[in-house]
């Protein structure tokens, strides 16, 4: 067992900022409390290079219960990267909040949850890591103390607390019958546990990880949330929180679950339910931040796709770990887009082309990437999703996505179309929203062209 604390320098780095922001916070003043703010953007990026550095390394498990590997390594650049740029968003829209130190301190917390939900290898470590994921979140959707936000934090607890008793169950009863928490140990006494018990314990469990996904049955409070919650944060627990439970999904069906199961059958179910599910929400809404959420849900349809092949076909980790990096990107371009904005309601950004050409070019590259238009990065990890579906032998799986893809085009339009009309009114986008938004359509663009070509030359 390798016990080396400098195995978790990433997670150290956003830690001891975390820590550092709490106890700066307490003696700065008001209107000083951006250093906060700095303090941590370094513990992220000190927690960027730390990864990209551990990524060069073997493959090893800490403490018997946290893995470096391809999945950890895109898991923690991937979410590190992700809240960098929602405290850049963040930090326009709190400047001067009492709370604002508390604020940036409570996005890096959540943040080294989901960092370490995609890493855990034990089911107790995996609870943990739920906990830190949520808990910050809760009070980061009710941050503007308003009447949406409240009720947003309010639906959010009690949605992701009822789905986290049922994911304490089945880790209770998966832990009895399979005999350990760790697992390896997990897939070697499931094997010949009953089946019943073991169908329940999974289902159980999947209830509070599909939970942070935002995936069906446990996605109703992602539109509530999305539109409540400031839209930083909105942009924050659509994205950040999805990317470890898609990396826990993976590993615990890949690592934990004995071949033989009916995970890819009821992962594959799963995952055409909240891809039709969210594209067809979608299609009739006018408020743009209540599109983007449902849009979320039926990405993370998509993005079950691989997780139900694991184990079935080798094309399914790269797909998932490419799709996701991906996803989060586009996802935080649009969630720019719209703060930079300052309008909900679609007409509002009728002529936005004629007024920022950079910031509707931004969201037309982000929307089209949704779809999975070449030559964004989402279109790269669509064929590589594709792709595992077939090898999987799952041919359905991938007509229904297929068919949701074309559909899904429909509701992006209705959101593209008026960018090219006459603009009703001028607009002042916000420089620090635009740049991320810019960045995050630059960066699709060219991951999915050099990923491209590196496809086309394998």
């Amino acid at each position: 067992m390798n016990e080396n604390p400098a195995d978790l320098a990433p997670e150290l780095c956003v830690l001891i900022a975390a820590v550092l922001g709490l106890v700066n916070g307490l003696f700065l003043p008001r209107d000083r409390q951006w250093r906060v703010a700095a303090v941590c953007a370094a513990g992220l990026a000190a927690g960027l290079a730390a990864a990209g550095v551990a990524a060069t390394r073997a493959d090893l498990a800490v403490f018997d219960a946290f893995l470096l590997d391809p999945i950890t390594h895109v898991t923690r650049i991937t979410v590190l990267g992700a809240a960098l740029g929602v405290l850049v968003l963040a930090a326009g829209r709190v400047r001067g909040h009492p709370r604002e130190s508390e604020h940036y301190v409570l996005i890096l917390l959540s943040a080294l949850g989901a960092i370490v939900l995609g890493a855990s290898a034990d089911l107790l470590v995996l609870v943990a890591a739920y906990l830190l994921a949520s808990i910050p979140a809760y009070a980061l959707a009710g941050f503007g103390k308003d009447a949406p936000g409240t009720e947003a934090a309010l639906k959010y607890y009690l949605m992701g607390a009822l789905l986290g008793v049922f994911m304490l169950a089945g880790v209770t009863l998966l832990s009895g019958v399979g005999r350990g928490t760790a697992y390896p140990a997990l897939r070697a006494g499931l094997a010949g546990a009953p089946e019943a018990a073991v169908a329940a314990g999974v289902v159980a469990l999947l209830a509070g990880l599909l939970f942070k996904a935002g995936a069906v049955p446990g996605h109703y409070w992602v539109p509530d949330v999305t539109e409540g919650a400031p839209p930083a944060i909105a942009a924050f627990v659509t994205t950040v929180p999805k990317i470890g439970a898609f990396a826990a999904l993976y590993r615990f069906g890949a690592d934990a679950l004995p071949s033989g199961t009916s995970w890819p059958a009821l992962v594959a179910v799963i995952a055409a339910a909240t891809m039709t599910l969210g594209n067809l929400a979608a299609f009739g809404q006018d408020n743009v931040r209540r599109l983007l959420a449902y849009s979320t849900v039926s990405q993370a349809g998509y993005l079950l796709v691989p997780v139900a092949m694991a184990g079935r076909s080798a094309l399914a980790e790269p797909a998932l770990l490419y799709y996701v990096a991906a996803y989060a990107v586009t996802n935080l371009g649009a969630f720019a887009v719209v703060l930079a904005a300052g309008r909900d309601d679609l007409a509002g950004y009728a002529g936005l082309m004629r007024r920022s050409p950079l910031l509707g070019l931004s969201l037309v590259v982000c929307l089209l990437g949704f779809v999975g238009t070449p030559p964004t990065a989402v279109f790269v990890g669509k064929v590589l999703m594709f792709g595992a579906a077939l090898d999987g032998g799952y041919l359905w799986l991938a007509v229904a996505a297929a068919v949701n893809s074309v559909a899904s085009v429909f509701y992006y339009l209705r959101w593209i179309v008026p960018l090219f009309g006459r603009p009703d009114r001028p607009l002042r986008p916000a420089p620090g929203a635009t740049g991320v938004a810019v960045v995050a359509a630059a960066f699709s663009v060219a991951l999915g062209i050099g990923s491209g070509i590196a496809l086309a030359v394998s």
